[in-house]
């Protein structure tokens, strides 16, 4: 090879370029754009294996707390007592016998205790018997409405008589303390429940009598529990009197005729709405 030809082929070499120039040049290129980040763009940040990505709170939007449950205190189930007009076809509520003789001896502690009690036995019959005559009223059962009044108006002298006899201008609040009857009603009241607005004047006598059989019963076991010879005489004669309106209604209910079978029966029978 001349000198001439020598020199020319060093000028091309020089004037080339190598060919792994710009393959060199893209690898460093995309080297230097993986480790910076886009323009106008934050790095994306990584997140470390197995933690949850806490989220911001929206700005002006406190973070929504959970509910705490609380824990409600262990209560009791209330029972509520029942009054024996609200059981139909109970019988009255009984005390314990202990309790029973108990209230029985203080109901006989003196003439003036006992007669107060009797006093208030015949005024809550007047007062029964005075509301069922108006509620018989209301059900246009007049025979039944009729025969209640008179029932009022005899136990209405049963007061007058005690009233006078003891010589009291005015009514004397009942003693403290439980009363001496069983159940929550006097022995003589009949009750709401034993009343039905079709029931006839059979059906209301033979109330009266479970009444007055009541009354019986209360006024021998006061004579019973008395400690007093005064107080067991007064009692004695309160029950024997007691007996005779047991035989005077029983009288009474014999005069009456019996009810059919379907003296209930009703074709068309009330409608209650609100």
């Amino acid at each position: 090879m001349t000198a001439a030809r020598k020199k020319a082929a060093t000028k091309t070499a020089v004037a080339r370029p190598s060919a792994k120039a710009p393959a060199t040049r893209k690898v460093a290129a995309k080297k230097r754009a993986a480790g910076k980040p886009a323009a106008g763009k934050p790095a994306a940040k990584k997140v470390a294996a197995g933690k949850p990505v806490a989220k911001k709170p929206v700005a002006g939007k406190p973070a929504a707390k959970k509910p705490v449950a609380k824990k409600r205190p262990a209560t009791k189930p209330t029972v509520k007592k029942r009054v024996a007009s609200e059981a139909p076809g109970k019988s009255r509520a009984k005390a314990k016998p202990a309790a029973r003789a108990s209230v029985a001896r203080g109901a006989t502690s003196s003439i003036g205790t006992l007669m107060t009690y009797a006093l208030w036995l015949e005024l809550d019959a007047v007062e029964r018997y005075r509301e069922l005559a108006d509620a018989m009223e209301m059900h246009n059962n007049r025979d039944v409405s009729e025969l209640f009044r008179k029932m009022s108006t005899i136990e209405g002298k049963h007061v007058d008589k005690i009233m006078k006899q003891m010589g009291w201008t005015k009514v004397p609040p009942l003693p403290q303390g439980a009363a001496p009857w069983p159940g929550f009603e006097s022995p003589e009241t009949a009750a709401h429940d034993d009343v039905h607005y079709l029931m006839q004047p059979y059906h209301a006598l033979a109330l009266a009598l479970k009444g007055e059989e009541r009354a019986h019963r209360f006024f021998e076991s006061l004579a019973r529990a008395a400690t007093t010879p005064a107080v067991r005489r007064a009692a004695t004669e309160m029950a024997e009197e007691e007996r005779e309106h047991v035989e005077l209604v029983r009288a009474w209910m014999a005069k009456v005729p019996r009810p059919d079978d379907d003296w209930n029966d009703d074709p068309d029978p009330p409608r209650y709405t609100d």
